[in-house]
């Protein structure tokens, strides 16, 4: 495990053992006090002359040795601490580039809950292996086994009766682990829900309130926060009797060395002298004895984080090369696609072919399969089966990063950061002037909600861009994908957020976005793609048809009863009945 750890500090492992050498130092200093005192005591035991100058000394060597320990212990955490903080940067780094090569769908069904403890909590545990239980336990077990051996020269049956009370602690100690590890996944996993359940509440607190949902979703909260806190409870205590025991017995090493001793020096089986510098050194190993038995008990819980941390980092990588994009041309095909979501296979073998340049429609009920295809193409999930390739290049023989430039990908809801509007829509090209990003705001129509705000497009998106509408956010993705310019647009319920007042603009924004491209489009609106070269409606992640608006229409069920769903929402109204007049 520690050499698994040791791998991400890099260039501070010198630091590392730097750190633990500077410790170890200390901890001699932290000893040796205890042999003066016995050297003050051993001429009183044994009726010998001794001076003042004689205590002295000792008393002036017990004080350096005190002043040397505080010095070389904090230098030791200090080191310890520098070189942690680089080994976590160095394991987030690492993390976080073998988390971009994981599937994007893979990464968001872990939760954000579950991605921020991996990220900010299992880490930070990590931190207390480097920073103190490797050095720190290493120091405090390594002299008392050095001190344990010298009572070996010194009595070999004396040190044996300090080395007694080991045995009962050790086993508490082990039995709180057995205990304690059945336990560790249910409440690691109960700490994940939790995670999750909390980020989910905050984020829906504005649905939960409009909707009248409190009680609901605050008994889902406080049931999941109990859960946790229950799980704790139980684990800590069933392990807390059994670490009042160890923690109790084990700095305890005079527990049999004092009264049988005592009895062996009285039967002349040892001398006194003898027994009072075991005594003295015991006194001395108690306290650190039981620091490192307590950096121990913290091995279980990083190795199960660490296990976690590695299982993440060794799922199935997104299958793709190193290769930039070499297709002929701009055109996609699906052959034979198939696409299981964990178990369950959600599309059936399904073909297609959208020429370059031609804007095909992807239509048909929720759940048909419509946007996991649009994400297949994206490389948002691993195919299970067949092949998707861009102008006869299969999208797993590219780097992720060519396949990116290669397609504009506009979802129903964008995420917006927190930054200026101006840098969020730059992120569709990151060397784009600012000239070149107002002229794409332009385009996708934002001119007139910039022009509404006090610092136009400088204003900040707010968090998750809150500041903006449902419109003018899709609208600033749009400005995004005009700056980027890719061969290829992929539009997922773009016009989710369309509201009468803004159709003309979003559908202009749309335009500039699509001019000249090879477009797919997915869309509950038929009325917005009866123009299309091809209408794809898919049914139970299978293609049931194909054809232009005319030609479906005229042939198939599932696309009339579709249009004719269409046409009756268009006709919606909502009207306000009259009163019978009285008040």
């Amino acid at each position: 495990m520690l050499k698994k750890v040791l791998e991400y500090t890099g260039e501070y492992r010198k630091t590392t053992y730097a750190a633990i050498v500077s410790m170890l130092a200390g901890m001699v200093m932290n000893v040796l006090p205890f042999l003066f005192i016995y050297q003050m005591i051993r001429p009183i035991l044994l009726r010998e002359d001794f001076t003042t100058g004689y205590l002295l000394v000792r008393i002036a060597a017990i004080a350096v040795c005190v002043l040397l320990y505080a010095i070389l212990y904090i230098r030791g955490l200090g080191l310890s601490h520098e070189s942690a903080y680089h080994t976590l940067k160095n394991l987030r780094i690492s993390l976080q580039g073998k988390l971009e090569k994981q599937p994007l769908g893979v990464i968001q069904e872990k939760g954000v809950g579950a991605v921020k403890k991996m990220f900010i909590d299992d880490i930070e545990t990590i931190e207390l292996l480097l920073a103190h239980t490797l050095p720190e336990g290493i120091a405090n077990l390594t002299i008392p086994a050095l001190v344990f051996a010298g009572m070996f020269f010194v009595d070999w049956k004396l040190a044996l009766l300090a080395l007694c009370s080991m045995p009962l602690g050790v086993v508490a100690m082990m039995v709180m682990y057995k205990i304690g590890m059945k336990s560790m996944g249910q409440y690691y996993g109960a700490a994940q829900k939790m995670n999750n359940t909390i980020v989910e509440y905050i984020n829906g607190m504005e649905v939960v309130k409009v909707f009248n949902r409190d009680g609901e979703s605050y008994h889902r909260f406080e049931k999941d926060v109990i859960s946790y806190r229950d799980f704790t409870l139980a684990w800590y205590k069933v392990c807390w009797p059994w670490m009042a025991i160890y923690t109790s017995i084990l700095p305890m090493v005079a527990l049999f060395l004092l009264p049988v001793g005592a009895l062996l020096v009285m039967q002349g089986y040892s001398t006194l002298p003898n027994l009072i510098l075991t005594l003295c050194m015991s006194f001395g190993i108690g306290a650190p004895l039981l620091r490192s038995m307590s950096f121990m008990s913290t091995i279980p819980q990083i190795n199960f984080k660490i296990k976690s941390l590695e299982d993440a980092l060794n799922a199935p990588a997104l299958q793709q090369s190193e290769k930039a994009f070499t297709g002929k041309d701009h055109s996609v095909s699906f052959e034979n696609v198939r696409f299981s979501y964990k178990e369950d296979e959600v599309l059936h073998g399904v073909s297609l072919e959208v020429p370059q340049g031609s804007l095909t429609a992807l239509v048909g009920e929720s759940g048909s399969g419509k946007s996991t295809l649009a994400k297949l193409l994206i490389h948002f999930y691993d195919i299970s089966g067949g092949a998707i390739k861009i102008g006869g290049q299969d999208i797993r023989d590219m780097s992720v990063e060519a396949l990116n430039n290669e397609i504009s990908y506009v979802a129903q809801e964008q995420f917006l950061f927190n930054v200026s509007l101006l840098e969020n829509i730059r992120l569709g090209k990151l060397d784009a002037t600012d000239e070149e990003v107002m002229a794409a705001a332009e385009k996708a129509q934002c001119g007139e909600f910039l022009a509404r705000l006090e610092h136009g497009i400088h204003s900040m998106a707010g968090d998750s861009g809150k500041q903006l509408s449902g419109g003018e956010r899709q609208r600033i993705s749009l400005a995004r994908a005009i700056l980027k310019n890719a061969p290829i647009v992929v539009l997922d319920e773009a016009t989710a957020f369309m509201d009468p007042e803004n159709e003309e603009k979003m559908n202009e924004a749309i335009a500039e976005v699509i001019r000249g491209k090879t477009v797919i489009v997915i869309a509950h609106r038929l009325h917005s793609i009866v123009n299309a070269d091809q209408i794809c409606v898919m049914k139970a992640g299978s293609i049931a048809a194909m054809g232009t608006h005319e030609e479906l229409l005229a042939h198939n069920p599932e696309y009339q009863v579709l249009w004719r769903a269409a046409e009756s929402s268009s006709n919606w109204k909502v009207t306000a009945q009259k009163g019978n007049g009285n008040k």
